[in-house]
Parts: structure tokens; sequence; C-alpha cells
């Protein structure tokens, strides 16, 4: 059976680690594009597009949203 120190000590390291583990996690970029051509006519533009970023090392449904 734990004792009340342990309790109290146990509780009080896992209250000091919580805010180091929440502030590794980052939210993930959105990224917005617009165009006012079709997608057909678009293709080439956003290939390209898509290669930049994962030469910048994005990755959509990764590290990165595009919306």
């Amino acid at each position: 059976m734990i004792g009340r120190r342990e309790f109290i000590t146990l509780l009080g390291g896992a209250a000091a680690a919580w805010p180091l583990a929440a502030r590794g996690q980052k939210p993930t970029p959105v990224v917005g594009f617009l165009g006012s051509e079709s997608a057909a006519k678009s293709a080439d533009l956003l290939r390209y597009f898509h290669q930049g970023l994962g030469e910048l090392g994005f990755v959509e449904g990764q590290n990165l949203a595009i919306e």
C-alpha cells in the first residue's frame, strides 16, 4: 500500500510534468489554397506546390493540412 508521503510526491511530480507534456504538442499548420481555375487546369501548379512543400519537410496529412 502506498503511504501518504509517497502519494503526495507522486501527485506533485505528475503536476510538474503535465505542462511539459502539453507544450510538446504543436498544432498542425493549415494552408489555404485559392484558385480561379478548375482543379484539372491547376493540376501542374498543385503538383509543384506539393513538391515545394515536400522539399521543406511538409507532407499533407502528416504534418500539414491543405484546405
